[in-house]
């Protein structure tokens, strides 16, 4: 840390001083903030950005809400929410906590289950960057066991896992995964529960489980008690300026979390909103996640027969990662496609992703209008 600091920074925590937040997409192409690769963002041009950076779901949704009650604080877990999701999910009430985007759950997680400057927190990268910044920001130690390239996709490497038993409170698993796109084996997130089922909370990300939903972990919270799955409406449900996500568990570990979350963590709004989506928009859902599915599966083949792509990645989410050739070539196309407006993420900074790149599913107009700029 520097010698020179300012009033603010010496009152800090020293670590907070010169830690890096998570680069969002939004964040990364802000107004007047340079992107990946350096370039400046041009505020009048904005407007017209194609946006396959973030993995948010193509179109615009209509939405009506009653100001009714708008001057009352909202209940700490709406009923309308929480009905509509247990009866989205199969889960009691009590074992559903409504939270502001998955993003929230994972702080919860955190906070809730690891001492700071005590306890660590187990990741499997190349994998989300928050389960990392959250435990960071809470003074949790972070255990890395990278994932393994197996022939289903990067897989956990449970002979390492085994050897981090009693030295880790959380273990984050993401699946499908971000940003690999791919499925972990449901045998293998078994195997791991049971690794850690003495000593460590098992938390399964599932953002993106619509995309193949018959692969939920959802079932095994009726076999461990150290197991929490992550939900959210940003992806499939096309909610993701909504912030509503969902933690499921036990009906002791949701009490615990409860305990910690802010008393008012979801709008009356947003809970209206969610509730209808979750309702009366099912069949809607299904038909996004299908039309992306096409979108992905013909894009997927595209890249594959391009000269400068070594590598198109599995993916059961939606959103396609692949790798370029060199460098060289993962430059020129990143660059070339922010030049006409169109934003993909960089992800070669992570582990085992050299001069890989990620392309959300977008709009047909869009994956048609990015091709054709490549081409």
């Amino acid at each position: 840390m520097s010698t020179s600091l300012t009033l603010i920074e010496r009152l800090a925590r020293e670590e907070l001083v010169d830690m890096v937040p998570y680069q969002s997409a939004r964040r990364l192409f802000a107004h007047g903030n340079a992107n990946s690769n350096g370039a400046s963002g041009d505020a009048e041009q904005t407007a017209h950005k194609v946006w396959l950076n973030a993995n948010e779901a193509p179109g615009k949704g209509e939405y009506q809400v009653s100001s009714d009650n708008i001057n009352r604080y909202p209940d700490f877990q709406p009923d309308n929410l929480l009905n509509a999701y247990s009866e989205y999910c199969g889960l009691e009430r009590s074992q559903i906590l409504a939270t502001r985007g998955a993003d929230e759950g994972i702080e919860l997680i955190i906070r809730s289950f690891c001492r700071a400057y005590q306890d660590s927190i187990l990741i499997c990268p190349p994998t989300y960057g928050m389960y990392a910044i959250s435990a960071e920001n809470h003074g949790a130690g972070i255990v890395k066991v990278p994932l393994q390239n197996a022939g289903q996709g990067m897989q956990l490497n449970l002979d390492a896992l085994a050897s981090k038993v009693g030295k880790v409170k959380v273990v984050f698993l993401c699946s499908p995964g971000n940003p690999t796109g791919n499925l972990l084996s449901k045998k293998d997130i078994v195997a791991a529960i049971e690794l850690f089922k003495d000593s460590a909370i098992v938390v399964v990300d599932e953002a993106y489980i619509e995309f193949s939903p018959e692969q939920t972990s959802i079932d095994l919270l009726a076999q461990y008690e150290n197991v929490i799955v992550l939900r959210t409406l940003s992806k499939a449900f096309a909610l993701a300026g909504l912030r509503c996500g969902f933690t499921l568990a036990s009906k002791e570990t949701i009490t615990l979390l409860s305990k910690v979350i802010a008393p008012y963590p979801i709008s009356a709004p947003v809970a209206a909103i969610a509730s209808k989506a979750l309702s009366t928009d099912l069949e809607e859902m299904a038909q996004r996640v299908q039309a992306c599915n096409r979108l992905k599966a013909t894009l997927s083949l595209w890249l594959s027969e391009q000269n400068w792509c070594s590598e198109v990645f599995a993916s059961d989410a939606n959103f396609i990662l692949f790798r370029c050739m060199n460098l060289q070539e993962k430059t020129r196309i990143f660059d070339t496609l922010v030049e006409k407006n169109i934003l993909i993420r960089d992800q070669s900074k992570q582990m085992q992703l050299e001069n890989c790149l990620r392309i959300s599913i977008g709009s047909e107009q869009e994956i048609t209008q990015l091709k054709e700029v490549l081409s």
